[in-house]
């Protein structure tokens, strides 16, 4: 009986271990009095300045510090300044103990040519939350490698002088910086696979994810909960990313797929054939976990927030999907 009562006590300290190893790190959420960094690593902010102002203000009215870097407005042919100046302003964030968030102006391209650049080791000691999508896919899955949760998101260009027609967007936003729990109950389709998953949550944009493939940066999808979303392809490209990821085993061991917003599909001369839900289903007809469609996440006015490496309990059934994030 006491052996196995030591053998009882042994294997569970090894679970309990192994669960804190695996556990993404999170950062301590924010409240007033602290500061947020405005930085951009992508695209150009051309006439942008009064959507910065708008944040600004927006932060503020919740008792929340800005600091805006100082290459934001600077502009090198597509991008927000050159690779070294946007590296620099990240760099800035990442590294100053006294920012509890990391808010990205915007998308576009070119966050992934500043990636290589960055150094993690101050932001480890005083961790902090990466928000935004779109291109920040690249730094959000730089994060879950090394371990920690970031915010898919809110960014400064999606802020509008009428904040009504963004209600969701920001309260859901508000909601994650400030810890308030997170749920969401899916529009049902009748093109969800039904079915039920637990798991982390990781994922974002399809293009980044599949420009991730086969760099460190590219992400275990193992036992989690993938999310996607898209802007402006062809449905020819849709499936050609979802093929090229499928073959590189990256759905293999999956729990889950959640399926944001899949916003402009470009038209083709030559038709697909069949909607944009069913090339998805098709693509990924081999693997029996439940695919959800019809989060409101991506390039359009309602992008609910989500925690990336937060464990989430997915419920997919034809006439809704659930999608309940761990406290």
């Amino acid at each position: 009986m006491i052996l196995k009562k030591i053998i009882f006590l042994l294997l569970c300290a090894i679970s309990i271990e192994t669960y804190s190893q695996n556990k993404m790190i999170q950062p301590p959420y924010l409240k007033a009095g602290d500061t947020v960094a405005i930085v951009a690593p992508s695209g150009a902010l051309r006439n942008k300045n009064e959507k910065i102002e708008l944040t600004i203000e927006l932060l503020k009215s919740w008792g929340i510090n800005v600091v805006v870097g100082k290459n934001v407005f600077n502009i090198n042919n597509h991008f927000a300044g050159t690779d070294e100046e946007r590296c620099e302003d990240y760099q800035k964030a990442l590294d100053d103990p006294t920012i509890s968030a990391i808010l990205c102006a915007r998308g576009g391209y070119g966050t992934v040519r500043i990636l290589d650049k960055l150094d993690f080791t101050k932001f480890k000691r005083n961790p902090k939350w990466l928000i935004g999508y779109s291109d920040i896919t690249a730094l959000h899955n730089q994060l879950q490698n090394e371990g920690f949760e970031s915010i898919h998101g809110m960014m400064c260009t999606s802020v509008q002088k009428d904040l009504d027609s963004i209600k969701e967007t920001v309260s859901t936003f508000k909601d994650a910086i400030f810890g308030k729990p997170l749920a969401y109950t899916l529009e049902g389709s009748d093109y969800n696979k039904k079915g039920t998953a637990s798991g982390e949550l990781i994922g974002g944009n399809l293009t980044l994810l599949h420009t991730m493939l086969g760099s460190k940066t590219s992400i275990d999808t193992s036992g989690k909960i993938l999310f996607i979303e898209e802007v402006g392809e062809y449905e020819y490209h849709i499936d050609r990313m979802l093929q090229s990821l499928k073959r590189a085993g990256y759905f293999d061991n999956c729990k889950g797929l959640i399926v944001g917003d899949i916003s402009e599909v470009r038209v083709n001369p030559t038709p697909w054939g069949s909607s944009v839900e069913q090339l998805i289903l098709d693509a990924l007809s081999e693997y029996d976990f439940p695919i959800a469609f019809n989060m409101p996440a991506g390039h359009e006015k309602d992008n609910r927030a989500m925690i990336f490496g937060r464990t989430v309990d997915l419920i997919v059934d034809k006439d809704k999907s659930t999608v309940v994030f761990e406290n």
